[in-house]
């Protein structure tokens, strides 16, 4: 059997072996064993480290990244994030909106994430323009990542005189997926209904930003999950922040988790963000608002941790690594158990993956050869020592390296 790379003593992330060959050909894993045979294959011995298909990204917006420039930042509030982003976006261009964002992009890769999904603005200010400009990205970097580009009304859909029309045009030129900020909208519910009513049209799944606060009276997740039933959208729909569910007591919680379980419906926690907008009105013991979503995925519900905003007035800090983002999450909820720590690994790999649908995802034969190489043997350790990627294949061909660092001592 011939290769085009066998990379040796791989430690496979979740199987229980120990360290394996893996033979690459034609951009797909053709074998993985132990002792390959030697033959005239290049060869790279991985010395026992950890290999994990590469991180997912869910959800962040590349589109509105990178403007701390132009935006004030003052009050650190919702209101004034999603204000002076909306007075920024009125003079974007393509390719004013390409620039930042390849800039995001491909920090994203080189901290090793090759799937994602990116939010865009449409609405009757910024029309097409961002959406445009990160269709043409996604076919530029498709040789490094795979991009889904999910359209959504900032500002509102009801409310906002237009931006149906909007959504439709960009879903009609190829959007993936469709998501909404019930919210904004005066009808919360009726924006759920209208963008579900989108998804059946267009046979896409949808990704709400959801529940944003600490006020558990109203959570708009119960209306979400009698349409996702109704509409047999349960395993296409995902809802973000739900930060609502971190102010929940232990009975509330477990019964919003046991029903988003039953509807199929994921969630998408943002710890950066979340940890930055929320609690603006307490001066002291300052809520996190980052919901536990370790405690959601014990209950059923498919959770993952995503970036969100980079360098914006709805988060003022990132370099796009999902890998910081688990180990800031970890240490916000106080996840100290082993399996836990591990588990963290799985929502920024195979739980995001799930939520983007790829079947295709993993180390197994026949799949594309999509990997990274961390800094360290073990999940746990990943997240807790913020393992460092040292590599990455797409379809079996290098995207980045990153070599690890070391001492330079005296001779």
């Amino acid at each position: 059997m011939t290769f085009d790379l066998i990379l040796r003593n791989a430690r496979i992330v979740d199987r229980a072996d120990g360290p394996v060959d893996i033979g690459l050909r034609g951009g797909r894993f053709e074998a993985i064993e132990i002792g390959l045979p030697k033959g005239e294959a290049p060869e790279q011995d991985l010395c026992g480290r950890l290999v994990v298909p590469g991180f997912v990204e869910t959800h962040i917006h590349l589109d509105k990244s990178c403007l701390l420039g132009r935006c004030h930042c003052e009050k650190g509030t919702l209101e004034e994030a999603i204000g002076e982003v909306a007075k920024a976006k009125r003079g974007f261009t393509e390719e004013d909106v390409y620039q930042r964002a390849s800039q995001t992009l491909e920090k994203a890769i080189k901290n090793g994430t090759n799937q994602m999904r990116t939010h865009v603005e449409v609405d009757p200010r910024v029309g097409l323009t961002s959406f445009r400009a990160l269709k043409k990205l996604k076919q530029d970097y498709a040789w490094a990542i795979d991009l889904q580009l999910c359209v959504f009304p900032q500002e509102g859909l009801l409310d906002d005189p237009g931006c149906e029309d909007i959504m439709l045009q960009a879903l009609r030129e190829g959007a993936d997926v469709v998501g909404g900020a019930p919210y904004m909208d005066k009808d919360s519910h009726g924006q759920i209904a209208k963008i579900f009513t989108m998804a059946k049209q267009f046979d896409v799944d949808i990704d709400f930003h959801l529940d944003f606060g600490l006020d558990p009276a109203h959570l708009d997740l119960d209306e979400v999950c009698r349409k996702a039933e109704l509409t047999s959208w349960g395993g296409r729909t995902t809802i973000g922040h739900v930060t609502k569910l971190s102010a929940m007591p232990p009975a509330a919680f477990e019964a919003a988790a046991k029903r988003l379980a039953a509807a199929g419906v994921a969630v998408t926690v943002l710890p950066a963000t979340d940890l930055f907008l929320t609690g603006r009105d307490s001066d002291h013991n300052v809520p996190r608002g980052v919901t536990p979503a370790h405690k959601l995925r014990a209950l059923g519900v498919n959770c993952n941790i995503s970036t969100n905003n980079v360098l914006n007035p709805f988060t003022p800090f990132g370099d796009v690594s999902l890998i910081r983002m688990i180990n800031l999450y970890g240490n916000i909820t106080q996840v100290g158990a082993i399996s836990d720590l591990a588990g963290c690994l799985d929502m920024v790999t195979s739980a995001s993956a799930k939520i983007l649908n790829r079947r295709d995802y993993g180390i197994a034969v026949g799949h594309p050869a999509d990997l990274v190489v961390l800094d360290c043997e073990t999940k746990a350790e990943a997240v807790c020592e913020i393992a460092q990627p040292l590599f990455g294949l797409k379809r079996g061909v290098r995207t980045f390296i990153k070599p690890a660092a070391s001492l330079l001592r005296p001779s």
